[in-house]
């Protein structure tokens, strides 16, 4: 089971989706901060340690690829998903191109899901160690 203190961002810009998202998590265990807002989630990053971020790819301001990007030059060592309701051919390459762990095309399972964040958990272990 994770460390109560690991906790999980997610980036949406989608309210319903952050509760959603939150309940799930919180169903498993697992702490979560949402946001809705993506320069908020970037400037908690810069003066935070984030075990795991979720981040919708088309948000208005600035998309989830950016914001993959900028977390990524803030230091690799987080691990990202992915996820989005508008999937293409290109947007699950273009996330794992740029260092993505798991890629959801929403709607998705909630099993599924949790299955996919409980899977990055140990990197987070083995990466704060």
């Amino acid at each position: 089971m994770p460390e109560q203190s690991q906790k999980i961002c997610v980036v949406d810009d989608d309210m319903s989706v952050l509760k959603a998202l939150g309940r799930l998590l919180g169903s498993a265990g697992l702490q979560m901060l949402p946001f809705n807002d993506a320069r908020l989630f970037l400037e908690h990053a810069r003066n935070n340690l984030v075990a795991l971020a979720i981040i919708d790819v088309w948000m208005p301001q600035i998309n989830g690829f950016e914001v993959q990007r900028l977390l990524l030059d803030m230091g690799p060592a987080t691990p990202v998903i992915m996820m989005t309701a508008r999937d293409n051919p290109g947007t699950e390459k273009v996330a794992f191109a740029q260092g993505a762990v798991a890629f959801l095309a929403k709607p998705f399972d909630d099993a599924a899901f949790l299955e996919v964040v409980l899977r990055a958990l140990p990197a987070i272990r083995l990466k704060s160690v």
